[in-house]
């Protein structure tokens, strides 16, 4: 692990490779896996879970009660909630309210993440966007509140490419070569 001089880090649980640097603040029982990059002035609370391969971008804040799973990317100045109902005068354990990033999701530049939610596998988040309801994998959201606006790969590309289509689902190709299966405004799978 390497630490900015600057940078205080309050938690034994950090990864082989972790890179953090400077002014970050990691709070005691937060758990960082091997291989991320935590940007400048990143704050990382008590019992943050993040995953391998993770990549912070700086001023993120990520509050108690969330989880990232592996190979996700957080832009910068994204701020995840935990609170559904914020008072200063009233505040127990109890209030915390979870929220997950599945497996190579990507949050884009300044989006606010509700608590409660669950980022599905390889889902996209447009830059600036107001996640309140829960994204499916390979979903597309943009917007305030984010809305879904299609699908893309596990590569990052848009999907627009229907190459089969019945009653049920819809499967979309990618210039990667991978295709992305969808029913009923759901991703299900990506393959090779």
């Amino acid at each position: 692990m390497f630490k900015h001089p600057t940078a205080i880090v309050e938690s034994g649980e950090i990864g082989e490779g972790t890179k953090i640097w400077h002014f970050v603040h990691v709070r005691e029982k937060a758990k960082i896996g091997k291989n991320c990059i935590i940007g400048k002035d990143a704050y990382i609370d008590t019992e943050v879970v993040i995953g391998d391969n993770v990549k912070i971008q700086n001023f993120v804040s990520l509050y108690r009660g969330v989880k990232i799973e592996d190979d996700v990317f957080v832009g910068p100045g994204v701020t995840f909630t935990n609170d559904l109902y914020p008072r200063a005068f009233i505040w127990s354990d109890d209030k915390i309210c979870y929220t997950m990033v599945k497996r190579g999701a990507s949050i884009g530049a300044h989006a606010i993440i509700i608590c409660g939610v669950t980022i599905g596998e390889y889902a996209m988040i447009g830059a600036g966007s107001v996640v309140t309801k829960d994204v499916v994998p390979f979903g597309l959201v943009y917007g305030n509140p984010a809305r879904l606006a299609g699908f893309v790969c596990s590569c990052g590309r848009k999907l627009s490419r229907i190459i089969r289509e019945d009653d049920e689902k819809l499967v979309y190709g990618c210039k990667c070569g991978k295709e992305v299966e969808t029913r009923k405004n759901k991703s299900i799978i990506d393959t090779d």
